[in-house]
């Protein structure tokens, strides 16, 4: 039985080293799991949690794609890795931090893989290049769009677009 294509929607983003090299190499990397069907700006965001110190470069990207979620939680995790990140400090600075924010319309709460993303609605690094993209999607579990979780959101962290 063929598999059922899903657009994965992914948030990848990194503070330590070659921001922009390294955030290229991911998108490329991340590329590979399907069709790229489309991809916010680059932007540069405060760090948020209190714990990494210096701004990040982060970007949304949606991907057609055959995948499991779990195959591709191990897939961005292995891009992670190879992209040099270490898992000291939760939170903390990275070279790359690559997210699964949503898998289509499903609700996965595992406590390998919880999707939509728990935090997105809480957070202007990923609402701003997701609305970008995906403005009128709607949040599976909260039911509203992408444009009412930003208008709602109560971070005040800067986000601007990078003009590397």
């Amino acid at each position: 039985m063929p598999r059922k294509f899903e657009n994965v929607v992914l948030i990848l983003g990194g503070n330590k080293g070659d921001r922009n090299g390294l955030l290229t190499s991911a998108v490329m990397a991340v590329s590979e799991l399907g069709e790229m069907t489309t991809k916010s700006k680059v932007y540069e965001t405060e760090a948020w949690g209190g714990v990494a110190k210096g701004p990040f470069l982060n970007q949304v990207v949606e991907i057609k794609t055959a995948y499991s979620p779990f195959e591709i939680l191990a897939f961005i995790q292995k891009i992670e890795l190879d992209l040099g990140r270490k898992r000291d400090e939760h939170w903390g600075d990275r070279t790359m931090d690559i997210d699964i924010i949503y898998f289509g319309g499903q609700v996965i709460d595992t406590a390998e893989l919880k999707t939509p993303h728990p935090y997105l609605s809480e957070r202007k690094f990923v609402l701003i290049p997701l609305v970008e993209i995906l403005p009128d999607f709607i949040h599976p579990s909260l039911r509203k769009s992408n444009q009412q979780l930003l208008e709602e959101c109560k971070d005040k962290s800067e986000v601007r677009e990078w003009e590397g």
